[in-house]
């Protein structure tokens, strides 16, 4: 059997997304590609050529009582529709997140009440919010993808991208942000090094927000048009299925602009808390009754090669499913792009910035990365899983599978049974092989098989709410983060720089709804440019990684200067782009995907490609700061107390357990997530 099937699935995309992309702070970017079709209004039909749906009903007794053979027959569920229960669970979860907004709308009086929480929230509270506003679609549906793609060593985008800059913010970055009183990341860049260096980190951040904001949204509507699970209702109105493409994007907006705008940060903090919960309980039942399926961990390990089942197989030399070796990793992901997004992306710096005291604000990312590091047994599982029970039957097309000599739908089905369909052509519906005429399969679809196949009616419901608060979340966290930038680092700062506060929390509220407004109009470009998604990956990509060094310097080096930190940005930026324009991965095309200058170096894979994009970004931005620091004059040191880590008191917590203060808390994340690594080997 082969399971080394090829597809573009969530590859060079968030954090995520894998690659540059995949972690940073652009956010989804290529967020369900695979599942575009040229015209959203494409006939229903074509859709169901496409998109096979191998999803299968079953009463969770069944699933209880005995283990299904992989070799076991698969009915079709009929019609993959809601039932009134499932409608009946949405629409309760609707309410809540707007009961939430009008609950609190009585505690906004002052912008900072609705931009900043009035920095009220309780440490857990924020800690939650902190991790949810990274939940989007490239946490649960990507990797997921990624999961049944790469294997197990997914789960470095957290155990090594994500945990220790988790521990690092929380422990050294935390006191600077919190105890600066600045208003966001663009206002602390503000403080330390000068007004230019503010603009350029400002409005590259706004942006970048309302760009993933929108393309989360399209990628939600695209999904629920995919999979025709509301078909039912929209036929009963006499409505065309590709409607739900256009609802679900108003609908949304609607939903997240309406507890934004009522409650401000403080309602969307509480409401990704409760989506927080919601995603928990609606894919930890997935994966219980898939390991079930599958004959548990033992029975995974039996049925997928050991590269899909141990983390660091290969990693001494490259030879492995991510197709990155040991250094690239832990330099590319582990250092740059992780720190990199964790530390300076105000999309989640800004929970933080919410809690309560300065200890809750260090206690935030701690008690984050505690859940984070367990959730690849909750998003990375469902795509071994669903590996585990997709049989590629054949290597090479035989005359019946061919164009010419079959039907698209019975040519899709003779080439492979299981939970991951074939990838398909959107406008013609054929089937995708590689050069070696391999399937290429859609890994994208993962998620949303695997609960129509386990969900009976009613968990169906719970699962799909759990897979709509994850796209929420992502939305949510990028318009408030955007309104907050906006108002203060936008308007107060170039264009009324004496607005009252009335005119800021007027402002505020107004930035929230033209930021959900220009959120649809991405969504449809998107729509009908898909290719626009790559653009803005290597744009995010391009900023992202040299953000770091920027602050690693202000924040450790007092002779840092804001020239230095400004065109050291820009020189960052532009080694992102040379090194992109003249470097391509096996496989791709000149163009968007690398070598649009000429081809120097071919990487083994797109992922590995990205990893020393940023790792050059990065290693450019700081030896070009530090350079032109020193040509240039630095700030005086009065000016820098509790900016700079060598002029800050330090506050050392010596209330409480031990186990609850920063540092103590930190070195135990630490050691387990080392045991996992350990374990997974």
């Amino acid at each position: 059997m082969a399971f080394h099937q090829k597809s573009r699935s969530f590859e060079g995309s968030r954090s995520g997304n894998l690659g540059v992309a995949e972690y940073g702070a652009q956010g989804i970017l290529t967020v369900l590609q695979r599942l575009h079709a040229p015209s959203i209004g494409i006939d229903a039909n074509q859709k169901c050529k496409a998109i096979v749906i191998f999803g299968v009903t079953r009463k969770i007794s069944n699933h209880l009582l005995s283990p299904l053979s992989r070799n076991q027959d698969r009915t079709m569920h009929p019609i993959n529709e809601l039932i009134w229960i499932d409608y009946i669970i949405i629409a309760i979860y609707f309410a809540f997140v707007i009961g939430i907004g009008f609950v609190l709308r009585q505690r906004v009086k002052t912008s900072e009440d609705f931009l900043l929480s009035g920095r009220s929230i309780p440490a857990w509270i924020a800690g939650l919010a902190f991790l949810s506003a990274n939940l989007g679609a490239q946490e649960v549906i990507g990797m997921a993808a990624s999961g049944a793609k790469y294997g197990i060593s997914t789960s470095h985008f957290y155990w090594l991208g994500a945990i220790p800059a988790m521990v690092f913010v929380g422990i050294f970055m935390m006191p600077f942000y919190y105890g600066s009183r600045a208003k966001s990341v663009p206002d602390y860049l503000s403080l330390r090094y000068d007004e230019k260096t503010r603009a350029f980190n400002a409005l590259t951040f706004a942006a970048m927000t309302m760009m993933s904001s929108g393309i989360s949204m399209y990628a939600m509507a695209l999904l629920l048009q995919t999979i025709h699970i509301f078909d039912a209702p929209f036929r009963a109105l006499g409505l065309p299925s590709s409607w739900v493409f256009h609802v679900s994007i108003v609908a949304s907006a609607l939903i997240v602009l309406a507890y934004i705008y009522l409650g401000g940060l403080t309602s969307a903090i509480y409401n990704e808390v409760m989506q927080f919960f919601l995603i928990v309980a609606g894919f930890f039942p997935l994966v219980f009754l898939g390991l079930v399926n599958v004959g548990g961990w033992k029975g995974l390990t039996e049925k997928l090669p050991a590269d899909y089942t141990h983390a660091w197989y290969g990693m001494h030399t490259g030879h492995n499913l991510l197709g990155v070796e040991w250094f690239g990793l832990v330099m590319g992901l582990g250092f740059v792009l992780s720190f990199g997004y964790w530390c300076t992306d105000f999309l989640v710096i800004q929970r933080a910035m919410a809690a309560d005291s300065m200890g809750s604000a260090r206690r935030v990312p701690l008690i984050a990365s505690v859940p984070k590091m367990f959730f690849p047994f909750l998003v990375i599982l469902p795509g071994l899983i669903a590996l585990a029970l997709t049989k590629p039957v054949m290597q090479q097309p035989t005359l019946s599978e061919r164009p010419d000599h079959a039907p698209q739908s019975a040519q899709i089905q003779s080439v492979q049974e299981g939970m991951i369909p074939a990838q398909t052509n959107p406008v013609t519906g054929k089937v995708v092989r590689d050069k070696n005429g391999e399937v290429v399969l859609d890994y994208n679809m993962v998620i949303p098989n695997m609960l129509l196949h386990y969900f009976p009616s009613g968990m169906l419901g719970l699962g799909l709410t759990a897979l709509l608060a994850s796209f929420m979340s992502g939305m949510a966290g990028n318009v408030t983060a955007f309104n907050t930038v906006w108002t203060y680092d936008i308007f107060k700062a170039y264009i009324r720089r004496d607005a009252t506060d009335q005119n800021l929390l007027m402002v505020g509220q107004l930035a929230t709804f033209f930021g959900v407004v220009f959120s649809i109009g991405v969504a449809y470009f998107v729509a009908a440019f898909n290719n626009i998604m790559d653009v803005l990956q290597l744009v995010f990509a391009f900023v992202n990684a040299p953000l770091f060094a920027t602050f690693l310097l202000g924040m450790f080096w007092k002779r840092a200067t804001g020239h230095g930190a400004f065109f050291g940005l820009l020189c960052g930026t532009l080694a992102a782009a040379l090194h992109h324009g003249l470097t391509i991965s096996e496989g791709a095309h000149p163009g968007v995907q690398g070598a649009w200058i000429a081809t120097v170096h071919t990487y083994p894979s797109q992922m590995a490609q990205n990893f020393y994009t940023a790792i050059f970004a990065w290693t450019v931005c700081f030896v070009a700061t530090i350079v032109i620091s020193l040509l240039t004059r630095p700030r005086p040191e009065e000016e820098l107390r509790g900016l700079v880590y060598a002029l800050t008191e330090k506050s050392h917590e010596t209330g409480g357990r031990w186990y609850a203060r920063p540092v103590p808390m930190g070195l135990g994340v630490l050691l387990l997530t080392l045991i996992l690594n350990l374990v997974f080997r």
